[in-house]
């Protein structure tokens, strides 16, 4: 478990950071640079839940933002030669059940929803802005995460996690609005 006593190390002065194995970085490295995204994705996250009224909710955000950080510690942990990504006693993985769960309660969400007649623009109820909010980030994660795979080995599952994730937080949004009903529809040209 993680125990801090102290929270300044002065190690980071150098504009260095260090990962899971041990090794530094640079702050502006493109792996730290995904990891910043979904610390910022699970602080968006804590405001959104004060907004959210209904408790069986809070408790599956609680349980998203416990898994960001297990993200953020697969994104933090390089991957060693002929690496699975399978998560082990050491190393904390993303794993291909977090995904299938997402996609699950994406299901069970939209299956109460009512179809999308067009696009919608993000707002409608103070809980569901703030979600949407959340999920927009959730994208810069994502394409902030891809971009450090092109640059090196990332789980595969931690990839899909964040790209469900952000299609979780989008019919949750909908839902919000009260299943659909105030969702506030783009009006292609109407300012014309």
């Amino acid at each position: 478990m993680v125990k801090l006593n102290k929270i300044y190390t002065k190690t980071g002065d150098d504009g260095t950071t260090g990962l899971v194995d041990g090794s530094r970085i640079a702050k502006n490295d493109a792996r730290m640079a995904a990891i910043g995204d979904v610390d910022e994705l699970n602080s968006a996250l804590g405001v959104a839940i004060c907004e959210v009224a209904d408790a069986p909710l809070v408790k599956s955000l609680r349980v998203i933002q416990n898994e960001l950080f297990d993200l953020g510690a697969d994104l933090a942990t390089p991957a060693s030669e002929g690496d699975d990504f399978a998560p082990s006693e050491m190393v904390l993985r993303v794993t291909l059940s977090q995904v299938e769960r997402l996609e699950g309660e994406i299901d069970a969400v939209n299956d109460h929803l009512d179809p999308l007649t067009s696009f919608i623009l993000p707002g409608g109820d103070k809980s569901a802005a703030a979600i949407h909010l959340a999920r927009a980030i959730a994208r810069r994660a994502e394409r902030t995460a891809v971009a450090a795979a092109q640059l090196m080995a990332i789980n595969p599952q931690a990839l899909a996690y964040i790209n469900r994730l952000s299609d979780y937080l989008f019919v949750l949004g909908r839902m919000l609005n009260e299943h659909g009903k105030a969702d506030i529809l783009w009006v292609p040209g109407a300012s014309r």
